[in-house]
């Protein structure tokens, strides 16, 4: 305890410049772990997968329609346990502004394989029995103030027109990791109008989703998904939830990598800020250390006193950094909801803070500490004042 009071008062004793490069700490540590959560929120789709579902789209794009009667064929296929069907609806709530995922479903498989989305049994069998009524997220209800009952306007992009639907049920997440913001109505209200203003775009699906017995069963379903529709006039591509989500997450690598990129260079620029600190610091006190050497403290001990300042204002930054991160993500989260609907700090990101400021802290002593041992008594003591 004794020495640890030193190395703070050590640490303090130009409280300006040690103020500073605290702060310097703390909006670098903010800094990467906003940066690391973005990253892990542009994965988290991927992330949150599970092993026993397959997506099977049209194998020339997922812009191209599949058709329906592929449900019964899938459906045949050995391991396969339950299909489901959907198609993105691409719709607008007042303005373009208010974007969010929205999808036709067929409502009974879809819920049975995707069972993380909880609802209370009222309000399943609510959305289940109302042909218009649509089943929302909880985050998604939050940000607009929807409640059950409510009608909800969309405006068709991919489907032109207005199209109406009641609130009829909101899910939470099972797990933390589980998408809150999706807006999903029955495929057959959306197929039934189709019919009736545009036939050729009727009995017709984007996506097919398919829930398999076992894990270790998926690639030999996904071939057999697909050697089936081989030679069709729509073939097929099958593969893991994980996989599809991750083609998306593809298309932004560039731009993944850039943000890598940025948050190890915060920390390569605090550690210069640290290094620069201690030195300034170890020069001032060339005279006490001298003093050390004299009353036979060993190079040791000094290197422990230098290094030990070093730890205390890093881990001192790091620690009000990480404090609020929190806060900072919460409010980051909240607003860009719409563009990272599952965002939160994950513990390898803490983890990481951590462990890249105790190596800030050690690299930005080495260089002071080896001046420090390195000169005479004789010249220590030229330096007192």
């Amino acid at each position: 305890m004794y020495i640890l009071k030193i190395l703070f008062k050590n640490a303090f004793r130009h409280k300006l410049r040690t103020g500073l490069t605290i702060l310097s700490i703390t909006i670098a540590i903010l800094a990467f772990g906003l940066l690391r959560t973005v990253i892990s929120a542009w994965y988290a789709g991927a992330q949150a997968s599970s092993a026993y579902r397959l997506v099977t789209r049209n194998a020339i794009s997922i812009i191209f329609p599949l058709p329906l009667s592929y449900k019964e064929k899938i459906q045949q296929i050995e391991g396969v346990t339950t299909v489901s069907y959907g198609n993105w609806f691409g719709g607008v709530y007042i303005d373009e502004k208010n974007f969010f995922p929205n999808f036709a479903v067929e409502p009974r498989s879809y819920l049975e394989i995707y069972p993380e989305n909880v609802f209370t049994t009222d309000e399943k069998t609510a959305f289940l029995r109302d042909r218009k009524g649509c089943a929302v997220g909880r985050k998604l209800a939050e940000r607009y103030g929807w409640k059950l009952g409510d009608t909800i306007v969309l405006k068709g992009t991919t489907f032109p027109g207005n199209w109406e639907f009641v609130l009829r049920a909101i899910y939470r997440g099972k797990e933390k990791s589980t998408d809150e913001t999706l807006f999903l109505f029955h495929f057959d209200y959306l197929n039934e109008t189709m019919k009736k203003t545009a036939p050729g775009r009727a009995d017709q699906t984007g996506i097919y989703f398919v829930g398999v017995k076992r894990p270790e069963m998926a690639a030999e379903v996904a071939a057999a998904i697909d050697k089936t529709f081989r030679n069709s006039l729509a073939e097929t591509l099958t593969e893991t939830e994980k996989a599809f989500q991750l083609g998306f997450v593809a298309m932004s690598d560039a731009i993944i990598t850039a943000i890598r990129l940025v948050s190890f260079v915060v920390i390569i620029i605090i550690l210069a800020v640290v290094a620069n600190t201690m030195t300034m610091s170890a020069r001032e006190r060339t005279g006490e250390y001298a003093i050390f050497k004299t009353l036979g403290f060993g190079g040791g001990r000094i290197a422990g006193l230098i290094f030990g300042e070093s730890m205390v204002i890093t881990m001192t930054g790091c620690a009000v950094g990480i404090l609020l991160t929190f806060p900072a993500a919460a409010a980051f989260g909240k607003s860009m909801g719409m563009f990272f609907p599952i965002f939160y700090i994950e513990p390898e990101t803490i983890y990481l803070d951590i462990v890249l400021s105790l190596i800030v802290g050690l690299l930005a002593g080495i260089v002071p500490t080896w001046r420090t041992l390195k000169i005479r008594i004789a010249d220590g003591l030229r330096m007192i004042e």
